[in-house]
């Protein structure tokens, strides 16, 4: 069997990118794009989308389960590492406090990093227990929809 590698790539990253877009994300793929949204006011969590199956196949499900809560934040962001590389690296400038990792999770205040869910704390984890964690910083930060 042969089979073009990149092909392949290409479709599992478009699936990954679609399935963000489709719960609502909107995808960020210039450091200037990134500057633009991360710069009002108000809250912002941001989605680091990975194809990593292990941890992305939890993050992706739990990015957009979790929204199904009364309080959400101001915008909904998505990168997408590996592919939108210097969008994610802005982002990961923003948030220097914080070892890049990828999937994660950054809640932003106002242009100014809150919080990280890390690759760590998502690999290994089930869904459930990523979407409890992002629904808690929605109840201490979001707004009511």
């Amino acid at each position: 069997m042969n089979m073009d590698f990149n092909m392949y790539m290409n479709d599992v990253v478009s699936q990954a990118r679609n399935e963000m877009r489709e719960s609502g994300y909107k995808e960020l793929t210039t450091p200037e794009m990134v500057d633009e949204h991360l710069n009002k006011e108000g809250t912002s969590l941001v989605m680091v989308n990975s194809v990593c199956g292990c941890a992305g196949g939890i993050a992706r499900p739990a990015a957009k389960h979790a929204l199904n809560y009364d309080k959400l934040p101001s915008q909904l962001l998505t990168v997408f590492a590996g592919q939108d590389k210097e969008a994610t690296e802005h982002v990961r400038e923003k948030a220097t406090d914080f070892l890049p990792s990828s999937p994660s999770f950054a809640l932003f205040k106002d242009g100014k990093i809150v919080d990280m869910i890390e690759r760590h704390e998502i690999e290994g984890h089930e869904t459930m227990s990523v979407i409890t964690n992002l629904q808690a910083w929605f109840e201490e930060y979001g707004e009511e929809v």
